[in-house]
């Protein structure tokens, strides 16, 4: 990327181009911005230096009191997305509150890290979640193919563990996926292709970093 600073964007869907190779290549769209910085975190004011981000207009009638009055002192539109970005000093002195943000943040080969919502797919038992075996299907086996078996102990300590691996809501967690690689960058649209899947559904929101762990 060619400053430290992080992007908000868009997922729109996945698609595939060629490397200079001639390799078919799997890669996800993402409308990234254009972004608003709306806020500066200081050392002095706040004893951390960052910048917060907006992204994405939000309708008038949808905003708060408070909303209202951080968007007017930053003197941009209302955003439905804010984010913070930990960034040094140096950079934040290249930014200036109400400054737009766009697709040219990012150029081919960056290695970035992608933040989003995976998919939630409702109640699963234990055998789709975590893999179990489940029970046989002969022998004696009376309603309980798919259980999850025993719990828990006889006497010590005579309880469910915590932690143990239940049935239970899946999905919908925040997934981090790392070192992706940015195929292409169309900055007139604010559009970037990213090398192979990112977590979320389409039209979910994704934040795009610098790579903590390049390789």
């Amino acid at each position: 990327m060619s400053s430290a600073l992080g992007i908000l964007g868009k997922k729109i869907g996945m698609t595939q181009v060629f490397n200079p190779g001639g390799k078919r290549v799997g890669v996800t769209a993402v409308e990234v911005g254009p972004c608003v910085v709306v806020q500066k975190r200081t050392i002095d004011k706040d004893g951390y230096t960052a910048l917060q981000i907006g992204f994405d207009d939000k309708p008038d009638r949808k905003v708060n009191s408070p909303e209202r009055g951080l968007f007017a002192k930053a003197g941009v539109t209302p955003k439905r997305h804010l984010r913070e970005f930990r960034v040094t000093a140096e950079v934040a002195e290249q930014f200036e509150v109400g400054q737009e943000i766009g697709a040219d943040q990012l150029t081919v080969g960056d290695k970035v890290d992608v933040v989003g919502t995976s998919l939630g797919k409702g109640f699963t038992g234990v055998m789709k979640n975590y893999g179990y075996s489940g029970a046989k299907a002969t022998h004696g086996v009376h309603e309980a193919f798919r259980h999850g078996g025993s719990l828990g102990q006889c006497m010590t300590p005579g309880r469910v563990m915590k932690g143990k691996r239940m049935a239970g809501h899946a999905g919908n967690k925040r997934i981090t996926v790392q070192n992706v690689e940015v195929m292409r960058v169309f900055a007139e649209d604010n559009v970037v292709f990213l090398k192979g899947p990112v977590p979320g559904s389409r039209n979910g929101l994704v934040s795009i970093s610098p790579a903590v762990k390049k390789r």
